[in-house]
């Protein structure tokens, strides 16, 4: 199940409160999602790393009440205590936790409670965690506990990764490199031995030490640290390879009229363009940005069409459309 369409059910699913359980391979995105839907709907969001607790604490510690002359159990006080009406309860890595405080959320999961402690009813239950071929220190979920919950497992797709990292300004050289080589965005191989690969999560990280400008010398060392030796020496390659680059102002005033030969450039140029191009462009500088892309390279032109298209962007109202369409429209098929 793609991004997309693995939100779309959680959202579903969260909304009945239905017990849900999300696989997929490490650093793909899926904490994230969820965050995302709680954040989207305005309610409460709790990640709980049960690999980080003992058996007791998810029951809480026995005291004695000299009130009722009973031992009465302290809930704990990092679960959610009422205060947000709605809410996620995030239990992240379920199944590296060890066997015994994996049988501790039993009664949570199924019941809602446990011990003296009860789930406010506005929350849903959302847990996550790798498969047991992702080289995770897993342990195999009882059937018990794995029948508490709908599964839903979770997988790349590098044209919805492209879409989500140009809507958060992503650097355009990161972005364009995937663009180009999609397989590289999750480079996983559970049988290496390598510290470093690429993921989602790792491709983030290059981001950032992109846009922190290193020191040429540190460049390397610490994307490699990111994404793996190789796969930083190509990308680095490919991104000095990349050149100068048109002027994207110039291109939305329809003054520029230089279009990169290199494809490792044009990636970057579509990139850029879908970054900078508004919903609410106007009109003028959304038929300049159309006459522009009437130069560029058929295969090149249409994937950044598609790009703006998906960010909101109404192409059909400038002037030029037509004469895309009749220049480009074979390509759309």
């Amino acid at each position: 199940m793609k991004p997309e369409e693995a939100k779309r059910a959680l959202e579903h699913l969260v909304e009945q409160r239905v017990p849900i359980f999300l696989w997929g391979p490490p650093g793909i995105g899926k904490s994230s999602i969820v965050k995302e839907i709680a954040e989207q709907r305005g309610i409460g969001f709790m990640d709980l790393r049960l690999t980080l607790l003992d058996p007791t604490d998810l029951r809480g510690i026995p005291f004695f009440d000299s009130g009722s002359q009973k031992a009465v159990w302290a809930p704990p006080a990092f679960l959610p205590d009422g205060t947000e009406e709605e809410g996620i309860l995030f239990l992240d890595e379920l199944n590296t936790a060890a066997p015994m405080v994996q049988a501790g959320a039993y009664q949570l999961i199924l019941d809602r409670r446990i011990g003296e402690y009860r789930l406010p009813d506005g929350w849903a239950i959302v847990a996550a965690g790798n498969r047991e071929s992702d080289r995770g220190a897993v342990f195999r979920m009882p059937a018990p506990l794995a029948n508490r919950f709908v599964h839903l497992e979770m997988e790349i797709d590098a044209r919805q990764w492209r879409s989500w990292a140009l809507e958060n300004g992503f650097d355009p050289s990161v972005v364009g490199f995937i663009a180009a080589r999609p397989d590289a965005l999750f480079a996983f191989d559970a049988k290496s031995a390598h510290r470093s690969f690429a993921t989602p999560r790792s491709w983030e990280y290059v981001d950032k030490i992109v846009k922190s400008t290193p020191e040429p010398e540190l460049l390397m060392p610490l994307i490699s640290g990111s994404i793996g030796e190789e796969l930083a020496a190509e990308f680095l390659s490919w991104r000095s390879a990349a050149g100068e680059l048109p002027d994207m102002e110039a291109v939305f005033s329809g003054e520029e009229e230089m279009v990169p030969e290199d494809p490792n450039a044009l990636y970057v140029l579509s990139s850029m363009i879908v970054q900078r191009a508004d919903p609410k462009i106007s009109k003028e500088r959304l038929d300049n940005l159309m006459g522009y892309m009437m130069k560029m390279p058929g295969e090149f032109s249409v994937m950044t069409m598609k790009e703006l298209q998906r960010r909101g962007v109404v192409v059909e109202r400038s002037s030029v459309w037509k004469l895309w369409i009749r220049e480009f429209g074979y390509l759309l098929a």
